[in-house]
């Protein structure tokens, strides 16, 4: 059968594709340590769960209106205001089916074909692979490793065109977990007003950041910089709730309207009961946050050094998100590889370790490695590439 051209030029998730073939591995009895989702291993908290089966059994289970329900709507625009000092309405706010459909249908309502959507490397996989299924073209510059994985005003400018509808920050970055301070974010935001051009905020880390480091949303500079920025975020990350699939995107009227009605001609509503326990993660108590924030930044402190400990790995430590994403080109040398792909591929199978390629990133001498999980699982995974790269030496 002849499938539509869209699909033929979309790359598979590295991510997904990674924590398959491990998981698959494990089924066949291997002893796999898997650093690829990007997920917390935290439960929902209790309070969220217990939020959900009440609204089931109260019967909150039907439709709801396909922007979500106005009470959720209400939480997120408080959120917005504590957190940001931000004013948004409830016609300015769209709840989805997690911060990934909200790009999507983000970049359905806002892209013709042949507009650009500027996007910084490393970026998260999905960005380029949406911005093609809408008829656009991703336009890649670069954040070099010499400057924090972060792009420049001038780097921005030059990339400017008249088919450029947009830019994407991701502040904390996956993979990278940097962020963008107020005085950066300002000055690519001033290119932006004298551009014309959107900002679209990929803010899903935000709760995640260590070492006194502070998140700020580019739309809370000023109100020039707000009515340009479409915030993207959710509860995923900040709240481990990944699976209840609940994001939203906040701003312009006109394009979360437009958002709303591509919403309901394509999956109705984000799911009732999930968004009730999403009432509950914002109007609750945020203590497991910070405490899953903090245990986070324990694992960080310790692995990022035993990382960086082994020879022909170099890692700048990461600011936020529960990522790390070391440059591994001359580990992979060291080990007779001839690429960094290949490096991750005899990792899985001969050291039992899943990783994830920079090459799905746009950054071909990384990976990246998930800290989402228990410090003795780090630490052994860490060893065994220690282990792997010393006896291939040996071999050598």
């Amino acid at each position: 059968m002849q499938l539509a051209k869209r699909v033929g030029t979309l790359t598979p998730s590295t991510t997904l594709a990674i924590t398959a073939k491990a998981k698959q591995m494990k089924a066949e009895g291997y002893d796999v340590i898997g650093l690829g989702a990007g997920e917390p291993d935290f439960n929902t908290p209790q309070h969220i769960i217990d939020a959900a089966v009440a609204s089931m059994e109260e019967g909150h289970t039907k439709y709801t209106p396909s922007g979500g329900l106005p009470a959720l709507k209400k939480e997120v625009a408080a959120k917005l205001k504590r957190d940001q000092g931000l004013e948004y309405g409830v016609k300015e706010i769209i709840v989805t089916n997690g911060a990934k459909h909200a790009l999507y249908t983000l970049f359905q309502v806002l892209l013709d074909e042949g507009d650009e959507v500027i996007i910084p490397t490393p970026y998260w996989v999905s960005y380029p692979e949406q911005v093609k299924l809408a008829g656009g073209v991703p336009v890649y510059i670069e954040g070099a490793e010499a400057n924090n994985f972060k792009v420049t005003p001038d780097q921005l400018k030059q990339a400017v065109t008249e088919q450029t509808k947009a830019v994407i920050i991701n502040s904390p970055s996956n993979p990278t977990g940097m962020i963008y301070s107020k005085e950066e974010l300002k000055a690519l935001g001033d290119v932006c007003i004298e551009k014309g051009i959107l900002i679209i905020s990929d803010e899903i880390y935000e709760k995640l950041v260590y070492g006194g480091h502070k998140h700020v949303s580019v739309a809370e500079i000023s109100d020039k910089l707000k009515e340009r920025t479409i915030i993207i975020n959710g509860v995923s990350k900040s709240h481990s709730m990944t699976g209840w699939r609940i994001g939203y995107a906040a701003g312009n009227s006109e394009i979360i309207g437009a958002m709303t009605d591509l919403a309901s001609h394509s999956t109705s509503n984000p799911t009732s009961n999930a968004q009730y326990a999403t009432i509950a993660a914002y109007s609750g108590t945020q203590a497991p946050v910070e405490e899953m924030r903090t245990a986070f930044e324990e694992r960080l402190n310790i692995i990022h050094q035993k990382l960086v400990d082994i020879p022909g790995i170099t890692c700048i430590k990461p600011q936020g998100a529960f990522y790390l994403f070391p440059n591994v080109k001359d580990a992979a040398k060291l080990a007779g590889c001839k690429d960094v792909d290949e490096f991750v591929e005899k990792l899985l199978t001969e050291a039992q370790v899943a990783v994830v390629p920079g090459s799905g990133f746009g950054s071909p001498d990384n990976i990246r490695l998930s800290y989402a999980t228990s410090l003795e699982l780090l630490e052994a995974a860490v060893e065994r590439i220690r282990d792997y790269i010393q006896s291939k030496q040996k071999q050598a």
